[in-house]
């Protein structure tokens, strides 16, 4: 079975897919969240046969729900209905500094960062790393 990770942000969404047997995630591709982000994620379900959709839940460091959170729940919503697939929510407290260590990202603002276009750069896919993060504590937890 195939899953698909989604890490949820105002400006971006990081997708990741797992392998078939549903056992490992990776990174899969970070997309714009605009009006395209809808047909992109159905896309995806359907060309990669997907059967379950994780989505990251935001929440801060009391277990509250982030200022996303109620976009991200809209969003998880519409996924649903234009998917007809059941999207779960797991934890992501603290994936994009998970997903920026293996990368060497440091904080924006610190010594020896460079420019911050050339930051960018480099951690294009930084929100799909986060996915994959999400997604396979989402296969741990679940195997």
């Amino acid at each position: 079975m195939r899953y698909l990770g989604i890490d949820f942000g105002s400006k971006r969404v990081g997708l990741a897919l797992s392998d078939e047997s549903g056992a490992l995630a990776f990174p899969y591709s970070v997309v714009k969240n605009d009006k395209a982000l809808l047909s992109e994620i159905e896309r995806i379900v359907r060309e990669q046969k997907v059967k379950l959709i994780v989505m990251g839940e935001s929440r801060d460091f009391k277990g509250r729900d982030n200022p996303i959170a109620k976009q991200a729940a809209e969003c998880k919503k519409m996924i649903e209905k234009a998917t007809r697939k059941k999207v779960e929510y797991e934890p992501e407290f603290l994936t994009s500094i998970q997903a920026g260590r293996p990368q060497g990202r440091r904080q924006e603002g610190s010594r020896g960062t460079g420019a911050r276009a050339e930051s960018r750069r480099e951690n294009n896919m930084l929100d799909a790393s986060a996915a994959a993060i999400i997604l396979q504590s989402y296969l741990d937890r679940t195997r």
